[in-house]
């Protein structure tokens, strides 16, 4: 009798700890498909809002290295390295975003013009970048958005000349 009892407890246990997983499992599932449906809808930057990212730290860059601003240019070519490289991580189902390497050699162009603090070779560099982006824009379909040397700042709230 104690032999059947404990054979019973067994079988028991053994029954509750399966439905225990299947339960589990279930539980977990649903979370997971939970997740995927909350990771879907978060807000994921558009390649536009990314290349508009760019523009801006394009044009301050521009008047930092025309102040000799070096650190500040240098910030702002870190900037769009950034932008380009979140491109390649987050819209990467997009066709442009295979041209986006093009424009590297023209970034360590303007990034070496920055470390030797050269304004000759930062104006010729920026140019050359801007050249760059403009290609890349006729290579993608995209000619009709033309990048130009800005005239003005794109913000009247900053200072581009360098603290002392």
């Amino acid at each position: 009798m104690k032999k059947i009892f404990v054979l019973l407890t067994l079988i028991f246990s053994i029954a509750a700890c399966n439905q225990s997983t299947d339960n589990t499992e279930e539980v977990l599932k649903n979370r997971i498909d939970s997740l995927e449906v909350k990771i879907s809808e978060t807000y994921k930057p558009g390649f536009g809002e990314f290349m508009s990212s760019i523009q801006i730290h394009h044009n301050k860059l521009y008047f930092a290295g025309e102040n000799k601003n070096w650190e500040l240019a240098n910030f702002e070519v870190q900037e769009i390295m950034e932008s380009l490289e979140d491109i390649s991580k987050y819209c990467n189902d997009r066709e442009e975003s295979k041209s986006i390497q093009m424009i590297q050699p023209a970034i360590d162009d303007i990034k070496n013009a920055i470390s030797q603090k050269n304004n000759q070779l930062f104006t010729s560099s920026y140019i050359v970048l801007t050249n760059t982006c403009n290609n890349c824009h006729y290579a993608t379909n995209h000619a009709f958005n033309v990048v130009k040397i800005p005239d003005l700042p794109p913000f009247s709230n900053q200072s581009f000349i360098p603290t002392k």
